[in-house]
């Protein structure tokens, strides 16, 4: 048992007594961190920081998977919050929040008329579809992304395991930035499709005006066109993608920093698409609690109040900037390379003759938590990142490109892991 991390493998240990894979999140799991080298349970954050509960202090990069666009603990959010707690978290009918949230939703996202609340993204990417089958009295659905947990989308991943085939054969993948695929798709199924929906952008950039032609495609085809900005969302501009790449999609939905943190998720889009949630069946207990609402009414009005998207864009851009420098002074390009935008970007690792790029990755990962900075692969940005925070993950690169030079060089990665290498299990992208 690693000394750094005893508490969090002691919890571990404890958690999977009851807990499958001893966490709700699979990204947050023992499937994605290296066992004796990662840790497993945080205790608190602040800030641009997050704490184990070995009491180790990291550089958050991950921020809870793009959840925290403000960082931990922001004041104006965490203020909102108590008052609101104060008060009550829920009660026996609505509460003025939900409109006072959706009237800030729809000044801020160009397609927003209207908005329905969820609890997170899944829920959201949910209703949309069915909002979408409503309208066109259509069943079948293009997919290009991830889109949650739910049968409708997970059946087209390896992790479909309890989905009836009844239901995969509804929903068909498309590929990012080839519009012939998506083309082609529309084709087979003419008259038959529902709804497209994308991540607008991920790791790659829309390359041919791709957004623009995937809304003409799905227009002509007579289907709703859905962006699933539950990361691009308040991240990419106070509007999402949608507002940054000047495409706006019928349907959108949000999630992630929509709250900074907090558990809720939104439908949003055109009045006349969304006036049929009075028709279909998208409702919750806990659609209305007013503590997730508040922490996001204060983080969209602290959006628009204070350079927050500016700042986590050049924040973004010296990473990307500084992480290319030293590639290229550690000849590593044959390996590494940067890819994705600067409020969220991504570390993209090769294989190589002799290691796979998981193999590299788990040193990779093992040298960053060692060296008090959590990160999985991407750098999510967030308005609490310094200078000194850049600087602190850069130093850390360092000590992991030498590693893995090394490695390269003596073939001996196995003698510098302290664990055994992650193994690919499950691709959402």
């Amino acid at each position: 048992m690693s000394t750094r991390y005893k508490k969090s493998e002691e919890y571990l240990e404890r958690a999977l007594k009851t807990v499958p894979l001893g966490s709700q999140t699979f990204s947050k799991s023992k499937t994605q961190l290296p066992l004796n080298v990662s840790p497993f349970f945080a205790s608190r954050g602040e800030g641009a920081y997050m704490y184990d509960v070995d009491n180790n202090r990291y550089v958050d990069f991950v921020n809870s998977l793009c959840s925290l666009t403000l960082g931990y603990n922001d004041p104006d959010v965490t203020k909102a919050v108590s008052e609101q707690l104060q008060k009550g978290t829920i009660f026996s009918v609505a509460h003025e929040l939900e409109f006072l949230v959706a009237e800030e939703i729809c000044k801020m996202v160009p397609c927003a008329e209207m908005v329905r609340f969820g609890k997170n993204g899944s829920d959201a990417t949910g209703g949309a579809i069915r909002l979408a089958r409503a309208y066109t009295k259509r069943d079948h659905v293009l997919v290009c992304g991830y889109h949650g947990w739910q049968d409708w989308y997970i059946g087209t991943t390896t992790r479909d395991l309890g989905v009836p085939e009844s239901t995969k054969v509804l929903t068909h993948k498309f590929a990012y930035n080839d519009i012939q695929s998506l083309q082609a798709k529309l084709e087979e199924l003419k008259g038959q499709v529902a709804a497209v929906i994308l991540e607008p952008v991920n790791v790659f950039p829309p390359e041919n005006n791709f957004l623009q032609q995937v809304k003409e495609l799905t227009h002509q085809h007579g289907a709703v066109l859905v962006f699933d900005e539950t990361i691009t969302g308040f991240r990419y501009a106070n509007g999402g993608a949608q507002e940054f790449f000047g495409v706006v999609p019928d349907l959108a939905t949000f999630g992630k920093g929509l709250a900074n943190g907090y558990p809720v998720s939104a439908i949003a889009g055109k009045a006349e698409i969304m006036k049929l949630m009075e028709e279909i069946f998208f409702s919750f207990t806990f659609g209305g609690e007013t503590l997730s609402l508040a922490a996001s009414l204060a983080t969209m009005k602290k959006l628009q109040r204070e350079p927050v998207i500016e700042k986590m864009r050049k924040t973004g851009e010296a990473i990307i900037s500084k992480l290319n420098a030293l590639i290229q002074e550690y000849k590593l390009e044959h390996v590494m390379s940067v890819a994705g935008y600067p409020v969220w970007s991504f570390l993209m690792i090769k294989d190589t003759e002799k290691y796979t790029s998981w193999e590299l990755k788990t040193l990779i990962l093992q040298e960053m938590f060692a060296n008090g900075v959590f990160f999985i692969g991407t750098h999510n940005v967030s308005y609490a990142h310094s200078d000194a925070d850049v600087d602190h993950l850069m130093a850390t690169y360092r000590i992991c490109f030498e590693k893995i030079n090394e490695a390269l060089a003596k073939g001996n990665l196995a003698g510098q892991l302290q664990c055994t290498p992650l193994k690919p299990l499950f691709k959402v992208r």
